[in-house]
């Protein structure tokens, strides 16, 4: 898209965002947007189509989610109490929609007309936004020692939920006894929080506290990408099946007993896109990655993977094998892992451990921009058993963009 066109859609978009906060949806025409744009109304309908698709435009390329999401970081490195947390973020919420009432009215008031790709736009800013808070709440909860009967993205939908009910009768009715004014919602729903949902760990003596707080401080010992590399490059020179198991290990995340219930049919291997169906435990699909720590491991149809499939010439159904041809173990892939690493050591001084490929595979995702609910999904761990992989991702982060600025000197 040239400048010139660039600039024209932004024009219209911060057109339509002004008149749809002053007068509403409905009000609003296109002609209008177009003469405060300072463009001929079919450029609109060249750039959008019609009204609607201006208003999804407004809703998808606004920047209010990502200065949220901005913003959260940045208050999370801020501040460690909770409670200080949540009253910051939801009234900075609260006046960011404060300020466009008309627009916030005519969103609630007429999104039942709307077609189905803005109601959908609704949905995926709403849900984005409520990603940054859940991310938000897991950082300074990690930071106090605080647990929670919720995971952080449950508790951030019930806190949005709640904001969003203060919106509409806010904006919708007259002289309620609700609540006295802003602060004394704001002051009840942190103490709703505090005392109906989150406690502190040093104050709970119950086996489901103790449990919650060993997950929150589990070590996660991931590997360094030289050696993540020697290993690959170890099972290869072995053959092309123990070169397959540790691409899947190090390139999919999954757990020894996941890898040896693979069958043949649970890989989806084209041209786009490269997947395991894992059908042990939390069923789904897994992407297997072609990048490893930096280093292209082959292509979605061509690798370590597909490689030792197409060498086989026999008719068992699961994907890797034994010794003598018969469906891989446990203890079968503890003892090619063994042969794989034997002789290699952690910067700790210890031999790798077979379930630190999958602790390496976390923190790599983490660090390529997943966030903690999607890998939930990927992984099949809770939220709460990912907060140590979020908390490594961020120190590596750190550490690597500390070194950046060292190079600058």
């Amino acid at each position: 898209m040239s400048s010139a066109r660039s600039s024209t859609r932004q024009r219209l978009i911060d057109a339509a965002l002004e008149l749809f906060a002053s007068q509403g949806v409905t009000e609003t025409t296109t002609r209008q947007i177009a003469e405060l744009a300072e463009v001929n109304e079919v450029t609109l309908f060249r750039h959008f189509g019609n009204k609607h698709g201006l208003l999804l435009a407004v809703i998808e390329d606004s920047a209010v989610f990502t200065a949220l999401g901005e913003s959260l970081v940045e208050q999370a490195n801020q501040t460690s109490s909770i409670e200080e947390a949540l009253k910051d973020y939801a009234r900075g919420r609260l006046q960011a929609l404060e300020g466009v009432p008309e627009f916030v009215r005519s969103v609630v008031g007429e999104a039942g007309q709307y077609p189905a790709a803005n109601r959908q736009a609704l949905g995926r800013g709403l849900t984005q936004a409520n990603r940054y808070v859940a991310e938000y709440l897991a950082t300074v909860m990690a930071r106090g020692q605080l647990q929670t009967h919720f995971p952080p993205e449950k508790l951030a939908s019930l806190l949005n939920g709640m904001l969003l009910g203060y919106v509409v009768i806010e904006f919708t009715s007259e002289f309620h006894e609700l609540w006295e004014d802003r602060e004394d919602f704001l002051d009840n729903l942190v103490d709703l929080f505090l005392h109906g949902v989150v406690s502190n760990i040093a104050k709970s003596v119950s086996s489901s506290a103790i449990q919650v707080a060993e997950v929150v401080t589990e070590k996660v010992a991931d590997l360094p990408a030289s050696l993540v590399h020697f290993i690959l490059e170890r099972a290869k020179k072995l053959g092309w099946q123990d070169y397959a198991l540790a691409y899947v290990l190090f390139g999919a995340g999954l757990s020894p007993v996941e890898v040896v219930s693979l069958e043949r049919s649970h890989q989806i291997s084209e041209h786009e896109q490269h997947l395991l169906q894992v059908s042990h435990g939390a069923v789904r699909q897994v992407p297997v990655n072609q990048w490893i720590m930096g280093k292209r491991y082959g292509s979605y149809v061509r690798n370590p993977l597909t490689q030792w499939l197409k060498s086989r010439k026999d008719g068992e159904l699961s994907l890797f094998l034994n010794d003598v041809g018969k469906p891989m173990s446990e203890e079968d892939l503890s003892a090619r892992w063994q042969v794989i690493i034997q002789g290699m050591l952690t910067p700790e001084g210890q031999p790798p451990a077979i379930e630190q490929a999958r602790q390496t595979w976390c923190v790599e995702m983490l660090m390529k921009g997943m966030n903690l609910e999607d890998l939930s999904i990927l992984s099949g761990w809770d939220v709460r058993k990912l907060q140590p992989y979020a908390r490594r991702a961020r120190e590596k982060a750190a550490l690597e963009q500390a070194i950046r600025l060292d190079r600058k000197v």
